[in-house]
């Protein structure tokens, strides 16, 4: 039995096994499992599984961390373990930290805004994908990098265009649809009302005496109309005969639903929209040190609150908008402070275990992948983790005032994020990147904090 799979099976029996299951699945770095009964967990067992990386208990779905690629097969493996139900995960001492940092700092609305966030967090690999490959485009186009390769095969940069700009080409559709799930309504349905918004005919249409604009108010737009196409269906759903519903039910939402998006919603999407991605680029052209310092800074206790789920459909807007998302990079440098966080506790602590700690976590948290230390080294030690959001202060400030920006939405971050750059502002990423990281060192070794003991 390879390690997947004798971990999957730790798991599952360290939930109550399978008939404690009730429901599981897995993002890009957690195990997520709901359970009947919380009493037959067996968190202490769990607790020493070599694997688990961090945990987190959201309403009622254990999150537990094992890392990016890991979790699918982790699942995978589960699974396979599994009569067709689903199942469980385990947890660590990075794990009661997580599920107690969570619990002690989790925001009113961080359970609605953890609901906008399922929307997007699917398109995750398509924003990945797409990023990295106008990365490649940027790199081809510079001929110090690639010689005349951009002049002498345009078809070849023309078709990445194409494989890199297609996520954008239909995200609000693949928002509507997503939409739709996390609301309770027709998948179809949500999709075909992001269409209707974004159709090019609507550039031929004049109402009020205005030309209607198609794709107006971006996602915006269609997180309202999907909301209120949602709500409409679900009580056709109760108020007609069932052996009309079927037929009138799709109908009357479509023509309600669509007349109303035209008329007042598409609209008030556009001026939140406008409003959003002008806001932004504002604050952060403006405000430079300052704002820069602020955003980075406070990153952190916005991710242990769960209101940085409220800033995902912001950098979408940005993309949308400007073509660009200056904010991405900033925040960025909150997990990068972490990285130089961690390695003045590493030089600093005699704790053995804490030092394997460390050695696990840092090369993913160079890759962008921050739970890990920020749950297993500098939240568990206090001092470290101000440190930390200090040093992200300071990249956060050099990264707004030099204005580099990226052209993805979200989802990769850390050193990869470089690859996405804009052209001309690579080389600034990386400097504030290793700046970020001495800033972390220093203000945590200045700091100190108190070495556990074995």
């Amino acid at each position: 039995m390879n390690k997947t799979h004798l971990l999957a099976s730790k798991i599952l029996q360290g939930v109550g096994g399978e008939a404690n299951i009730s429901k599981l699945e897995n993002c890009m770095t957690r195990v997520r499992v709901e359970v009947y009964d919380d009493g037959l967990l067996d968190l202490a067992s769990l607790n020493t599984l070599e694997g688990i990386k961090g945990y987190l208990k959201q309403g009622e779905q254990h999150q537990f961390i094992v890392g990016p690629g890991a979790a699918a097969k982790v699942v995978d493996a589960m699974r396979l373990q599994l009569s067709p139900v689903r199942t469980g995960s385990g947890e660590s001492d990075i794990a009661r930290n997580k599920a107690d940092a969570k619990a002690k700092y989790s925001a009113p609305m961080s359970g609605a805004l953890r609901k906008l966030a399922d929307i997007f967090i699917p398109l995750i690999p398509a924003f990945i994908a797409s990023g990295l490959i106008m990365g490649i485009i940027n790199l081809l186009k510079r001929p110090d990098i690639a010689g005349s390769i951009a002049t002498d095969y345009p078809n070849i940069l023309g078709l990445l265009a194409v494989f890199g700009g297609a996520v954008f080409a239909i995200m609000n559709i693949l928002v509507g649809v997503n939409a739709a799930r996390v609301f309770g309504g027709s998948q179809a349905m949500g999709g075909v009302m992001a269409g209707i918004l974004s159709s090019p005919a609507l550039a031929q249409i004049t109402l009020f005496g205005e030309t209607l604009q198609p794709g107006r108010g971006g996602v915006i737009a269609v997180l309202l109309v999907v909301a209120l196409m949602c709500w409409l269906e679900k009580r056709l759903r109760q108020w007609l005969p069932e052996s009309v519903e079927l037929i009138l039910n799709p109908l009357i939402t479509t023509l309600i639903t669509a007349t109303l998006a035209i008329i007042i919603l598409q609209p008030l999407g556009g001026i939140i929209s406008d409003g959003i991605a002008h806001g932004v680029n504002i604050a952060i052209d403006k405000g430079g040190l300052l704002v820069g310092a602020i955003l980075a800074g406070a990153f952190l206790p916005l991710v242990l609150s769960g209101l940085h789920q409220g800033l995902v459909p912001i950098h979408v807007e940005l993309i949308q908008a400007h073509g660009s998302n200056p904010l991405l990079p900033i925040l960025a440098m909150a997990g990068v402070g972490q990285v130089g966080a961690a390695i003045a506790v590493y030089m600093k602590t005699r704790n053995a275990r804490l030092k394997k700690v460390i050695k696990g976590a840092l090369p993913v948290g160079i890759l962008g992948i921050g739970e890990p230390l920020i749950f297993g080294v500098t939240l568990p030690l206090g001092r470290p983790f101000i440190g930390a959001c200090l040093g992200g202060a300071v990249g956060g400030a050099l990264i707004c005032y030099w204005k580099v920006a990226t052209v993805i939405t979200f989802g990769i971050s850390g050193l990869p994020l470089a690859l996405t750059i804009v052209s001309g502002k690579v080389m600034l990423y990386l400097a504030g990147l290793v700046i970020t990281v001495l800033a972390g060192f220093i203000f945590t070794w200045m700091m100190g904090f108190n070495d556990p003991e074995e």
